[in-house]
């Protein structure tokens, strides 16, 4: 069987397993006993209000980083798929009591906190956690607050949200009424309880246990910097070509500060780990400050944009932007090392000549590779002869093989860049499942 097909039943399987775990609860509520007194419109609000919470406790799992469900999609889907979800969530949770309000106007005294029995309390708080969660994380970047900070009243406001919908639950009382009934619902809060351990804590703890320490800090073109990891104490760590980890720096992993990077190095030397990082933000501004000798932390590998999820094809095209050229040059290092000899393109955007990092090594690549390169330039010296502006239909037309059909193409840059070079691949005929883009859009 090949890897594709592989990747393929593994991902089908966990969308079976997605559908049975949220839509378990509904289950529960069509195959029981109707409680006495409570109409169609009552009991449809209900199951909106137990879809929505099944989704939210399950919500936890997506964003875990297991390795074994995010492989067949790859960090970008997931968590393009855990935003969306989390919009859906918040309908069906919100259907519930506007539903109530509407078909029964009584149930409006529920909102007054000072005479509303407790498991009502305990809804309406987790209903007010779930709003301000989700404001947050939709508007983060408008209410300017900061990514560290923003992790931190995530978990809080869902962790709260959950536990406030379990306890109404339990407080209404009427769906917890038999023993199957309790042994769902405590399952899903027992899994639920062992996920938060399992992020809070044991990974946190695991990496403590394989920690990194810096050997070298180099300075790279594009305002960028390399670190060079080696482990301390252990064999280090295995990944595929192109994939990244998160790292800690300066704190400990139960602080929760660490941040998304693309390995640089050859995944044929993982006893060496090279992370190459741009001045971004406050974070990425600290990097060149880093101390050779200092302990660091990584909790990976994570992705799917690798050549090695397709090693049977004919060859690669790689269409880059900026410091997207960093999980490229862990995918062209790599093949080098292994004496791959298809054909492989490099289309390479940059503002300037300059800000072209990796430039001398690349210029060498060709000497280890069947490699061709393009560099497209925004701003280029006056006896430039190459491309210039940014990566168009034409440019992609000039450059791409004839037997384009038959090679994987990797994306990575800037959003604006990404979206405009899937268009034209697009366009020129290449099939959407041959072509791979890596985000980072994990907000």
């Amino acid at each position: 069987m090949s890897e594709r097909v592989h990747l393929y039943l593994r991902g089908a399987f966990w969308i079976l397993v997605y559908l049975v775990v949220t839509l378990a609860p509904l289950f529960v509520l069509l195959l029981g006993p109707v409680p006495a007194g409570r109409g169609f419109w009552r009991e449809f609000s209900v199951a909106l209000g137990f879809s929505g919470l099944a989704m939210m406790c399950w919500q936890f799992a997506l964003t875990a980083r297991f390795q074994r469900v995010k492989a067949p999609y790859g960090s970008d889907i997931v968590y393009f798929f855990h935003r969306q979800i989390s919009l859906v969530t918040f309908v069906l949770i919100l259907a519930h009591p506007l539903i109530l309000f509407v078909t029964l106007p009584e149930t409006l005294q529920l909102l007054n906190v000072f005479t509303a029995p407790w498991r009502a309390q305990a809804g309406v708080t987790a209903l007010l956690a779930l709003i301000v969660l989700i404001a947050i994380s939709v508007w983060r970047k408008k209410f300017k607050i900061h990514y560290d900070q923003w992790r931190v009243w995530h978990g809080v406001l869902a962790t709260a949200a959950v536990a406030l919908a379990m306890a109404h639950i339990v407080g209404v009382g009427h769906y917890v009424d038999t023993p199957w009934k309790r042994a769902l619902w405590i399952g899903y809060g027992a899994i639920w309880v062992g996920l938060l351990a399992y992020v809070r804590i044991v990974k946190p703890w695991l990496e403590l246990k394989r920690p990194y320490r810096v050997e070298q800090v180099t300075a790279e073109r594009g305002n960028t910097w390399t670190l060079a990891l080696r482990p301390e104490e252990h064999a280090g760590m295995t990944f595929k070509p192109g994939q990244f980890a998160w790292l800690t720096i300066w704190d400990s992993p139960f602080l929760d500060k660490e941040h998304p990077f693309s390995i640089s190095s050859s995944a044929a030397r993982p006893d060496r780990l090279e992370f190459t990082i741009k001045e971004l933000g406050d974070f990425t501004a600290r990097i060149k400050q880093v101390q050779p000798g200092q302990v660091v932390y990584l909790d990976g590998p994570h992705g799917a944009f690798s050549v090695d999820r397709h090693p049977h094809v004919a060859g690669y095209v790689f269409i880059v932007g900026g410091v997207g050229i960093t999980p490229v040059m862990s995918m062209l290092r790599t093949l080098a090392d292994r004496g791959d000899r298809r054909p492989l393109l490099l289309i390479y955007a940059n503002k300037n000549w300059e800000a072209v990092t990796f430039r001398e090594e690349i210029e060498s690549l060709p000497n280890r590779l069947n490699l061709s390169v393009v560099h497209v330039l925004q701003e280029p010296p006056p006896d430039w002869k190459g491309e210039t502006g940014f990566v168009t239909t034409d440019i992609l037309r000039r450059y791409l093989p004839a037997e384009g059909r038959r090679y994987e193409h990797f994306i990575c840059g800037p959003e604006p860049m990404m979206n405009a070079v899937e268009k034209h691949l697009s366009q020129l005929g290449v099939p959407l499942a041959r072509f791979h883009s890596e985000r980072f859009n994990l907000v």
